[in-house]
């Protein structure tokens, strides 16, 4: 599970990384508790608008990030990126410290943080495949994803208490402050141990990753599934905000509600750590476990009960995500690698600005559960695409030796490369049995695909 961390560079970045999500997840916190409570009369499309000018710049940047993710030094990007948003963070601190913050302003800052992190965000995803070798790249981001979860464990608690106790405006100073930590990290690497650029053989820019995408079904899956959960199921902060307000809960509890939302998220990543690899399979199920883990908790009856089931819907979000990364990392070309995660990180985030707005005028106009089911939907619809694709594909096939058995074939999704000798090497493919544990193996096949 942990065997990321026998690299030194590695330990450093989890280290830097683990620091400054906490102080990401208490700035996040503030702001839309901010947003939602001192900026507006508790205006959840509010909240949307802010959500989208945060998350719609990776995808309109796109063209650019994956490109200058693929062309600089990535840990240099980093710190550029990282000292950026360090200092927006203390910009916002000191206005809502000095109360002239505003509603437009706010917006502004919004759209600010997510310039900035549409160029951090492909690069970051590329340098975890910088620091281990091919065989770890599943398990380092994993162990990220990890990283992540246990943050947002702490920091939505501590930055709802620090909100009620101190005011809004020092959470955002404290977010500044643990920057520091991953510039320290950065600057602390082994430069020497870190693989060394490939210069890739294709022209293009983002053309080049995308024609590489559509090329290839399996990729063209997660993407879709990804979207759909992206759009419409991640928008946790206007759900878990309107519920508290709907259960009588203040800052402080819409904190506890985003901590134990990462107790399942925390449990699903260490999980998709121990895995040998990232499988598709395993993101088609998550996003239905999913969308029965919404619809769930949206017609639980009090606070408690509500708590409780978000440790699902934790669990089935972050197994997707963590899993649909990994598996666009380990099974792209590394020459296009930049390119690809930037259409990867430009569909997560940039899916928001689709949704987060959509489910703020639900919440508003319906009430915050008929938000919820809306995203529970949206994962049942990618789980069905999904199961669509994987029987006409032909990857599933009956067992020549047991009767009832059904075997997905996973040994397929490097088969539409173009040029196969850029494919990475990968590890066997696992024959499943949906009735009983998985007990064979057969070897990869690179072939083209009819």
């Amino acid at each position: 599970m942990f065997r990321s961390f026998a690299n030194v560079n590695y330990r450093i970045w989890f280290a830097g990384a683990l620091v400054s999500n906490v102080g990401g997840w208490m700035q996040a916190t503030a702001q839309d508790w901010v947003v939602l409570t001192e900026l507006t009369d508790n205006d959840a499309a509010a909240m949307g608008v802010t959500m989208a000018l945060q998350f719609g710049p990776p995808l309109v940047l796109v063209s650019l990030t994956g490109w200058v993710a693929d062309r600089f030094e990535r840990r240099r990007i980093l710190l550029a990126t990282q000292s950026a948003l360090l200092v927006l963070a203390i910009a916002v601190g000191v206005l809502l410290l000095n109360g002239l913050m505003t509603l437009p302003m706010m917006f502004g800052f919004a759209a600010a943080f997510g310039v900035v992190n549409a160029f951090d965000a492909p690069a970051r995803q590329a340098f975890v495949s910088d620091m281990v070798s091919v065989g770890d790249t599943s398990n380092a981001v994993a162990l990220n994803s990890a990283s992540f979860n246990l943050a947002r464990m702490i920091g939505p608690a501590v930055g709802g208490l620090l909100i009620v106790a101190i005011g809004s405006g020092w959470v955002f100073i404290a977010n500044a402050a643990t920057f520091l930590a991953m510039l320290v990290a950065l600057l602390l690497l082994r430069t020497g141990q870190l693989a060394p650029r490939l210069k890739g053989r294709s022209r293009g820019g983002l053309a080049a990753g995308f024609r590489y995408v559509w090329g290839r079904s399996d990729l063209r899956v997660v993407f879709v599934t990804v979207f759909l959960i992206g759009a419409f199921g991640m928008n946790f902060p206007i759900f878990a905000s309107t519920m508290a307000l709907e259960f009588g809960a203040g800052a402080d509890g819409y904190g506890v509600l985003s901590s134990i939302l990462a107790i399942g998220s925390l449990a699903g990543a260490l999980l998709a750590a121990r895995r040998d690899r990232a499988r598709v399979r395993v993101v088609i199920l998550a996003a239905g476990g999913f969308g029965i883990a919404a619809f769930v908790s949206s017609a639980m009856p009090t606070y408690a009960a509500y708590a409780v089931t978000l440790t699902f819907t934790g669990f089935m979000i972050v197994t997707l995500l963590t899993t649909a990364n990994g598996y666009v990392q380990m099974t792209t070309d590394p020459t296009l690698r930049g390119r690809v995660l930037a259409l990867y990180m430009a569909v997560i985030m940039g899916s928001t600005p689709v949704g987060a707005p959509i489910a703020g005028w639900v919440a508003d106009t319906f009430g915050p559960r008929s938000a919820i089911m809306l995203g529970g939907t949206a994962g049942l619809v990618a789980c069905a695409i999904g199961t669509i694709w994987v029987i006409t594909s032909g990857r599933l096939r009956r067992s020549e030796d047991r009767r009832f058995l059904l075997t997905l074939d996973e040994t397929r999704p490097l088969s539409v490369i173009d040029e196969p000798e850029l494919a990475e090497p990968a590890a066997s493919a696992e024959h499943v049995d949906y009735t009983e544990k998985a007990t064979a193996t057969t070897p990869i096949r690179i072939a083209k695909q009819d």
